[in-house]
């Protein structure tokens, strides 16, 4: 069982699982298991198990296994009851061979989880928010080859800002960064001349600027048009406007779960 905060790549981890196990990848989210049709959705489940172990080494991984597997209570569908028995049963696989069958589960929400699902996860590894040298590596991977005045320790400047992102805010802050020249072109309202391998190029400045001379964008033919570079300060604006999604009681009832039935992870 992978669990943790939202946007910490618990699925893309799974997919790289089955990659470099060399893996049959089976991916099923709640609505791919839940039928209207009395007992189709059992089938459903039977089924997925049957093809599992017809290909294995195999892997069955069930994305937001909280939404099919939650707490049994009196307020609770005949439906989901019986989905869960079903998945009870094929997750012991008594009587079958289960062996190369490796069954990956993905929540936010591990609290929420039945009990007896829960004992089924042999493992339940907490996938926490990133740290320092991993978010400075996703903004480096974030930003990639695209032409930016970026220096290696602006990058660690960016993480240390960047505290309690998830991978997904940090990629949510980049894409707002890299818009920034374009706005920059948008809002200009004075351009100048600069020299490119040779060619004449226009670009937005202030209007103190030498050779500064007014105009907007739509003044400047395509090919003449230079994008100002994409700085530091663009991507620190970026991460100042946006804020974590993860929240601070989120956090805490992870690091309590963790406690009482996980362990830690990558």
């Amino acid at each position: 069982l992978l669990y943790g905060p939202p946007g910490t790549g618990k699925s893309y981890l799974a997919k790289a699982v089955a990659t470099e196990a060399n893996s049959t990848f089976f991916s099923v989210s709640s609505s791919d298991l839940v039928s209207k049709w009395m007992g189709e959705s059992e089938r459903l489940v039977k089924q997925l198990f049957g093809m599992a172990r017809e290909n294995k080494p195999s892997i069955i991984f069930i994305d937001e296994i909280d939404a099919l597997c939650g707490p049994r209570g009196e307020g609770e569908s005949e439906a989901s009851r019986r989905i869960k028995t079903e998945l009870l049963v094929q997750m012991d696989g008594v009587g079958r061979d289960s062996k190369g069958v490796l069954i990956l589960g993905a929540t936010n929400i591990p609290w929420q989880l039945d009990s007896a699902i829960r004992r089924r996860f042999q493992r339940r590894v907490h996938i926490s928010l990133p740290d320092l040298p991993a978010r400075t590596r996703m903004f480096e991977l974030a930003v990639g080859s695209t032409p930016c005045e970026m220096k290696p320790e602006d990058y660690r400047t960016l993480a240390q800002l960047s505290e309690g992102y998830s991978g997904s805010d940090i990629t949510i802050a980049v894409q707002d960064a890299l818009m920034q020249p374009v706005r920059k072109i948008q809002t200009a309202t004075h351009y100048k001349k600069v020299m490119v391998d040779g060619q004449e190029k226009l670009t937005p400045c202030s209007p103190g600027d030498q050779g500064a001379m007014e105009m907007t964008w739509m003044d400047v033919e395509t090919d003449q048009l230079l994008e100002p570079p994409l700085m530091v300060k663009d991507f620190v604006k970026a991460i100042k406007a946006s804020r974590p999604t993860v929240s601070q009681e989120d956090l805490k009832h992870n690091a309590e779960w963790t406690a009482e039935f996980g362990s830690e992870g990558a």
